[in-house]
């Protein structure tokens, strides 16, 4: 299809849209508060849930599209025809005074940042962003809160009723999942009156939905490494390449120090849309001649974030003609292979509250219960892991040391999903030294059902259970390989056998006497915490959570243990699972 066509089309639909008595002007400023909700007996949050869910790609069917996947162009000309129709222009999303993020890690943590640091200075914001932990209605928030269930629902049926209402012979009449939200975020935004938006790219950037914006205020580019390679390349400059397609002409753009190669892709794509791309001086570099920068986000890579965040804040405040920009100290010019670094300016006092109130949950995240200490980060590339791991490591030197007699006990609970490589992410985590490796499935329960903010139709269960299988081979290996004493008072070896529990009655392995796979998140912190934890208290075990001889004797080391430090790493919606456990109240 055309770009002219998809124009043509989309200029029909709005046409229809003036001939209803709605004025293309009218349209623009109003989106969806012109079509009004459709009196429907059961609209609540979980009925828009629901139906949002029905959006997701069946696992076969993601398969099959991986396997004929077209023009990534094409797609983004779907996406502007799907804002037409939902009654918006590509121009509209101008009004919404946009900071457009990517990267591959911390591109979150840099939108929470700057979304804080831009509240703090008195800014009514929007803030888009992917994935969800808890409730699919954290990814559309204004001013740092996810907008309510009410709030949800209106625009949810607002915009869901309208796509229905403008389909023709010749359209799919929904788009998908992240599409629907996408759109759904910009007519919040909208009709919210936001003064800014930040917006985090899902994935990539040149073919990202979220790419429909044509003239943001400034983008920014996290740290880059590998991650979705079969949609975005195998190699860090094939992804730089796409993370660069966010540039638009005459738009300023940052990026923190990255490796020569994809910071020499991401200047030449720079170069070539006639993009101003400035290098971030080092955190360090704002804290001189004033107080060190005290960060809401743990762990050393938050700096670089944090770093990002300043700049893009500073940058969106000048162009606004904003008074809290803050002073640029004595400019330091030069390149850094061959880009301009971005200018040394001191931080205001609202910028340096921003960053000091920053939340971002499940991000370098503790939760301290009783002998229970949650580390909580949803690292998933290499990279991230590694930086996951320092963290960790340093958060257990500087904890205080239990009073009890028993042992302090490390678990890790991981999983890993999509085209990541769990084998590398697993032996990046062996210098934790873990007394138990726990692998499970990002379902919260045996059975999502009740719960629509969980439910994911894009993998099959059986997939899942699988996975985590290999996931627990891949750590035995690593552990025979290391065959490295245990300094955290492990229990004794038992018979080696299947450990392998509520799955398969004989999964074809043979394991050591450290790794445990459970159905489902809930059968795993049951297991950690032993009834430890003060707020995870569930119902009765189910039956043979203790039958197998590692889980049974290790429930009693568990037990009996003076502290139990849990790292849960791997996944994002795996941090979301365990969150949702943990903390009851993020489900309200």
């Amino acid at each position: 299809m055309s770009r002219a066509r998809n124009h043509l089309r989309a200029a029909l639909f709005l046409a229809a849209a003036s001939a209803r008595g709605v004025t293309t002007q009218v349209a623009a400023q109003r989106g969806l508060s012109a079509w009004p909700v459709p009196q429907e007996p059961s609209m609540e949050y979980q009925d828009a849930v629901r139906m949002l869910n029905t959006l997701q790609t069946n696992a076969g069917y993601l398969e099959q599209v991986k396997r004929q996947r077209g023009d990534p162009q094409t797609q983004l000309e779907a996406m502007e025809l799907y804002l037409a129709r939902s009654g918006l222009q590509v121009e509209d999303l101008d009004q919404l005074n946009i900071i457009h993020v990517t990267g591959t890690k911390g591109k979150g943590s840099t939108c929470a940042f700057t979304e804080c640091i831009l509240r703090s200075c008195g800014l009514k914001t929007g803030f888009f962003s992917s994935p969800h932990l808890v409730q699919v209605r954290e990814r559309i928030r204004i001013n740092g809160q996810p907008i309510s269930p009410e709030l949800f629902t209106k625009y949810f049926w607002r915009l869901y009723h309208r796509l229905e209402e403008t389909k023709d012979g010749s359209c799919v009449s929904m788009p998908p999942y992240f599409r629907f939200l996408t759109l759904m975020a910009f007519h919040v935004f909208l009709q919210e009156k936001v003064d800014l938006a930040v917006v985090e790219v899902g994935i990539g950037g040149a073919y990202d939905c979220t790419n429909i914006i044509r003239k943001p205020v400034v983008c920014g580019v996290s740290s880059l490494g590998i991650d979705h390679t079969s949609l975005l390349g195998d190699t860090v400059e094939k992804i730089a390449w796409q993370k660069g397609g966010i540039f638009k002409q005459g738009v300023p753009a940052f990026t923190v120090l990255q490796p020569e190669g994809p910071l020499a892709v991401l200047r030449d794509r720079a170069q070539q849309i006639s993009c101003p791309l400035y290098l971030c001086p080092t955190l360090e570099a704002l804290e001189e001649g004033g107080p060190p920068l005290a960060l809401g986000l743990d762990g050393e890579h938050q700096r670089s974030n944090a770093a990002l965040a300043l700049q893009l804040a500073h940058c969106w405040l000048q162009r606004q003609d904003h008074h809290g920009a803050g002073e640029v100290k004595a400019s330091r010019p030069g390149l850094l292979w061959q880009l301009p670094l971005a200018p040394v300016f001191q931080p205001t006092s609202h910028m340096r509250l921003g960053l000091r109130n920053t939340e971002w949950l499940g991000r370098t995240q503790v939760l301290r219960r009783g002998p229970l200490t949650w580390y909580l980060d949803g690292a998933h590339t290499p990279s991230s892991v590694q930086a996951c791991v320092r963290w960790f490591r340093q958060a257990l030197q500087g904890r205080e040391r239990p009073s009890g007699s028993g042992p302090e006990v490390r678990v890790l609970l991981f999983n890993a999903t999509g085209d990541r490589d769990p084998a590398a992410l697993l032996k990046l985590l062996q210098p934790c030294q873990f007394d138990y490796a726990v692998f499970c499935p990002n379902l919260t329960e045996v059975s999502s059902t009740g719960n629509a903010d969980q439910q994911n139709f894009t993998v099959t269960l059986d997939q899942v259970l699988l996975r985590c299988l290999e996931h627990q081979q891949h750590w035995n290996h690593l552990d025979e390989e290391q065959a490295s004493p245990d300094l955290w008072s492990a229990p004794s070896p038992e018979p080696a056998g299947p450990t392998s529990l509520l799955l398969a009655p004989h999964p074809p392995h043979t394991c050591s006497a450290s790794s445990l796979v459970f159905s489902c998140i809930s059968h795993a912190l049951q297991w950690i915490s032993q009834g430890r934890d003060p707020v995870f208290q569930p119902p009765t075990p189910p039956k043979g959570l203790l039958t197998h001889p590692v889980a049974h004797s290790g429930a009693s080391v568990l037990h009996e243990a003076a502290a139990i430090h849990v790292l849960v790493t791997g996944s994002l919606h795996l941090v979301g699972g365990v969150l949702k456990l943990l903390e009851p109240a993020l489900s309200q």
